[in-house]
């Protein structure tokens, strides 16, 4: 599919969009504020400029051009990550921020209850809209539409690395088509990319035909590229000559945004990396959302609680909870508690049911194990059975959010710079739990938990903490 094409249809279609509800937005806000009565009858205390309505008819063009002028419909923004999100609510707070200006300025009285209605119903609106149009993008990515075509130009092991990253997340938009290796063998890239090698000469003219051959309409550049410094800013003209993209991919995986800080030197763009820590005032912060959170959780489910704990009694018999001995912080052991959704004898069962495991790497799983019980196939269908851990929150061995608790067993396999995890709390839920839980293999269950530890942040925690609740009602992973 031609880039040029979908850029231009999904633009005008974000553009119908986002017309539609600051229109809805505006007329709702006058409506509920004035009612049905006739627009002229409602002019603006302390001026004779005019009405409502001429303010209900600006209005709606004026965010819409703003959001234009903002860059919310830029192509490289849409379809993933927050930027796009965030320049809709500026372009809509900067509107208004304005319009409340404009209006002490000129001594216009507009009523409180149309810009307190209109202001935050569009922002939610146009978010809303911009999610759902986001999920539609999504879909036609995955079927591999709707994405830019990316020429990889670098060394054999960095290309293969950017390959196979792109197309894990095949929704952020990226399509790798083929590669180029300047001053490299191309047997050197077999093993780890099963695509077209289309040159190996380190020069713009062989970068420039191998575009041109698979119809790119960007390049990404990553490390181990042999090309001169000279040649490459003769490249990112020569691509900005034919409108195509030029994309500088560093040696740097598993960085989170916010973390990146580029700063112009001598001519240079110097790519600063932060360390986020979690200590002092932050430490202090997420102990209390902790605290408070997982208290109020345990006052809302106790009477589930208790259900539950009836359920379970009456099913089999035994304890209604399960304590075992998991890694915290640092290495601290201590003993997470659970709703028993197993028979009493699991633990002695364990080791002949380890050789047929579902499993991978340290992680022991079974999609049907023979020691889960009636009700804990319910309680585990919905993870109602770790809503004991809440209390492991409330004495601060766990946390909400964070790494896997792992076992004992597993820590003493870890490798060096596996346990990283260990540097944080172990959290009830955490990136492991939304992003696939039980199918995840072990490589992708480290890399979640280590990007979580080098990544930390309390917006970060929020957003696992909503998708948590989508990966719950959802059946993929849960066993």
């Amino acid at each position: 599919m031609n880039s040029t094409n979908w850029r231009t249809r999904y633009s005008r279609r974000i553009g119908a969009v986002d017309a539609a509800i600051v229109i809805w937005a505006v007329i709702g806000a006058h409506l509920l504020r004035f009612g049905l009565t006739p627009a002229w009858t409602n002019p603006i205390a302390g001026t004779p400029i005019g009405s409502y309505l001429t303010v209900s008819v600006l209005l709606p063009c004026m965010w819409w051009l703003m959001l234009s002028a903002w860059g919310t419909r830029e192509a490289r923004i849409l379809g993933s990550g927050p930027e796009e999100y965030k320049r809709v609510f500026a372009a809509s707070l900067w509107l208004f921020g304005v319009l409340a200006i404009i209006s002490y300025a000129l001594q216009l009285d507009l009523a409180r209850g149309y810009v307190g209605i209109a202001f935050p119903t569009g922002t939610l609106g146009l978010i809303a809209g911009r999610w759902v149009l986001r999920q539609h993008l999504s879909l036609e990515r995955g079927r591999g539409g709707s994405a830019s075509r990316i020429l990889v130009v670098g060394g054999p092991a960095a290309v293969g690395h950017l390959v196979q990253a792109l197309r894990r997340q095949p929704q952020a938009g990226y399509l790798p088509v083929a590669v180029h290796l300047p001053g490299h063998e191309e047997q050197s890239v077999h093993d780890a990319v099963d695509l077209p090698i289309l040159g190996t000469a380190p020069s713009v003219a062989s970068i420039q035909q191998a575009v041109v051959a698979c119809g790119a309409d960007a390049v990404a550049v990553t490390t181990g590229v042999r090309l001169s410094p000279l040649t490459m800013r003769q490249l990112g003209w020569a691509l900005s000559a034919a409108s195509i993209g030029l994309i500088l991919a560093p040696a740097l995986t598993d960085i989170a945004g916010p973390r990146i800080h580029t700063r112009p030197v001598a001519g240079l763009p110097l790519i600063h990396v932060t360390t986020p820590r979690l200590e002092g005032g932050k430490r202090v912060a997420k102990r209390l959302f902790d605290v408070s959170l997982s208290g109020l959780l345990l006052l809302v489910f106790s009477p589930l609680m208790l259900v539950v704990a009836a359920f379970i009694k009456a099913d089999s018999t035994g304890p209604v909870f399960f304590k075992q001995q998991r890694v915290g912080i640092l290495g601290k052991t201590f003993y997470m508690v659970k709703f028993r959704s197993m028979g009493v004898d699991a633990e002695d069962r364990l080791a002949e049911l380890q050789a047929g495991h579902d499993g991978s790497g340290l992680l022991f799983k079974l999609k049907t194990d023979p020691r889960v019980t009636r009700v804990g196939a319910i309680l585990r269908r919905f993870s109602v059975d770790e809503l004991p851990q809440l209390i492991n929150v409330l004495r601060g061995e766990m946390s909400l959010v964070g790494p896997r608790p792992p076992l004992p067993t597993e820590v003493a396999e870890y490798e060096d710079h596996v346990r990283r995890r260990l540097l944080v709390k172990p959290g009830l839920t955490g990136l492991w739990q939304v992003s696939g839980r039980s199918n995840l293999s072990w490589q992708d269950s480290v890399r979640l938990d280590l990007y979580y530890v080098e990544n930390w942040s309390m917006a970060g925690d929020m957003v696992i903490l909503f998708r948590t609740a989508r990966a719950v009602f959802g059946r993929d992973g849960a066993y």
